[in-house]
């Protein structure tokens, strides 16, 4: 396989808006499998990517193979690790997939963890790389491509390439926790929220300051909702642990919402309301 390629067989793991909406994007370029936890998962998966393909430019629902089945995948030339920020969770999966893909590059879509460590930890330590893209993924141009020192040859070049034929723009990051989006952005949308209580600020007026005095498209207690406010917790928790920067990590208020199950879109309620499909 030629690094100017990228890959030919392309695997995603997980069943989340991530894992999904890389898989929708890459049905563009052939046929690609997403790996799901349960049949349940898998039913859901299937239909969220299928539906998604139909909004990108050349996607096609039929090159998408959902399965649960870890044999599916010996094949794969590239299988990316797109599950929940939990750092047990994605270093068992990723060693379970570099057993089950023994010629893959694994990529991993974490933000908060070190790369060269997972990749310790994982027992792939040559293989493993740092893919990281942002929600919606089929909408949304960047990603973010850490490859460490010890990476094996070509592997940069690999996934810089499928990352490219995706239609993205790929900045390489340094192995910091956060990369570079996150490392900027999380502190900015926690002073939000704890501006939001310590003020008694409606949401709205928080949100409306920022769309309409700094142009930010969205406003940083409406981004929190999307991106989910549990997944901003274990970020913030990750930012705090690597850096010992009390700022860093999640406002007290997120906790509690979490806690709560307002977890923004996806639960229906967070700093907003929302109906649910």
């Amino acid at each position: 396989m030629s690094a100017s390629e990228g890959y030919k067989a392309p695997g995603i793991a997980g069943s989340g808006a991530i894992a999904c909406g890389l898989a929708a994007s890459a049905t563009a370029l052939g046929k690609v499998i997403l790996l799901a936890r349960s049949d349940a998962s898998a039913w859901r998966a299937e239909e969220k990517a299928s539906g998604l393909a139909g909004k990108v430019e050349g996607g096609d629902a039929s090159n998408l193979k959902v399965t649960t089945q870890a044999g599916d995948l010996s094949h794969c030339d590239l299988m990316v690790e797109a599950i929940a920020e939990d750092h047990d969770a994605k270093v068992g999966l990723l060693q379970d997939l570099g057993a089950a893909c023994p010629d893959a590059d694994l990529g991993t879509t974490t933000s908060s963890l070190s790369i060269a460590k997972v990749g310790e930890e994982a027992g792939h330590p040559g293989r493993v790389f740092g893919l990281h893209p942002f929600n919606p993924v089929t909408k949304m141009e960047l990603i973010e491509l850490c490859v460490t020192d010890g990476a094996r040859e070509g592997l940069a070049e690999r996934a810089r390439a499928w990352c490219h034929a995706l239609g993205k723009t790929v900045v390489s990051v340094p192995d910091q926790t956060g990369f570079v989006v996150n490392r900027l952005l999380f502190p900015f949308l926690f002073d939000a929220v704890r501006l939001h209580e310590n003020t008694g600020m409606e949401a709205a007026d928080v949100d409306r300051c920022m769309t309409l005095g700094a142009a930010h498209p969205m406003g940083p207690l409406a981004l929190l909702d999307m991106v989910g406010l549990d997944v901003a917790e274990q970020i913030g928790d990750s930012l705090h642990e690597a850096t010992g920067v009390s700022h860093y990590g999640p406002p007290e208020e997120l906790r509690r919402m979490v806690a709560a199950g307002k977890l923004g879109r996806k639960s229906g309620k967070g700093f907003f309301g929302y109906e649910k499909k």
